[in-house]
């Protein structure tokens, strides 16, 4: 039996048995890992809260014959420990992991880029992002646009989603995947201001010092547009984004 080292995520976790449970891991090299690691939910588990939800940690691994086996854990961040107490954050972190388990189905297919954007939005949730704080929903909102756009799927927004004419356009309409122009717009498009299309640019680009002076009702007009587009592109929908306020 074969070992091997990454590094990884947490992104849930499951009972297994009496003392073990079985944790889902986005990892850099591996891509999405179910393994089991024994023992944890003891009081004496050398791994104590190392494999929670939202941990960055260190991995062994060794190969099973139908799950691997954490054979030891090592932190380098708890993210947790920076959020679980703020409701925004924790839900917006949820929301978070759940995606990413979502967009990387296939286990052992390298994501690599769905886990740099995982841990730079988990890391600007807890200690801000490269140009200060930010409220959590413009984190949460610029992580699914761009965690989509690596999936294949991003908003389209300067040209119409259907027609193909370049753009600005006035309207959003998410099951047509971004902005139309007038001559396209579809019953139920929204309209959309050059200042918000423009917010949604810098989410999608990760364009931190275009979002600093964005006022709150711009931020929740954003979301609304982010969330149905999330909420109609991706399958079953993403659970967590019920408790997000």
């Amino acid at each position: 039996m074969g070992t091997y080292n990454d590094e990884g995520v947490v992104l849930r976790t499951h009972r297994l048995g009496e003392a073990d449970r079985i944790v889902t891991i986005l990892t850099r090299r591996h891509g999405k890992l179910r393994g089991v690691a024994k023992g944890v939910r003891r009081t004496s588990s050398k791994f104590g809260a190392r494999l929670e939800p939202f941990a960055h940690v260190d991995l062994q691994v060794a190969e099973g014959r139908s799950l691997d086996i954490f054979t030891s854990v090592v932190s380098r961040t708890l993210f947790g420990k920076a959020f679980l107490a703020d409701y925004a954050r924790y839900t917006a972190a949820e929301v978070m992991v759940e995606m990413a388990d979502k967009l990387v189905a296939e286990e052992g297919t390298p994501a690599l880029q769905q886990y740099l954007l995982l841990v730079g939005a988990l890391r600007a949730l807890g200690t801000g992002t490269t140009d200060g704080p930010r409220p959590p929903a413009v984190i949460l909102d610029s992580y699914i646009v761009r965690a989509a756009g690596v999936a294949g799927y991003a908003p389209q927004l300067d040209a119409c989603a259907n027609c193909g004419a370049p753009g600005p356009h006035g309207f959003f309409h998410p099951a047509s995947g971004g902005v139309v122009c007038l001559r396209c717009r579809p019953p139920g498009a929204t309209a959309l201001t050059p200042a918000t299309l423009a917010y949604l640019a810098a989410l999608l680009t990760g364009d931190w010092t275009a979002t600093r002076d964005v006022p709150a009702w711009r931020v929740d007009e954003g979301s609304g547009l982010v969330r149905a587009f999330l909420n109609w592109h991706v399958e079953r929908g993403i659970r967590s984004l019920a408790h997000v306020a």
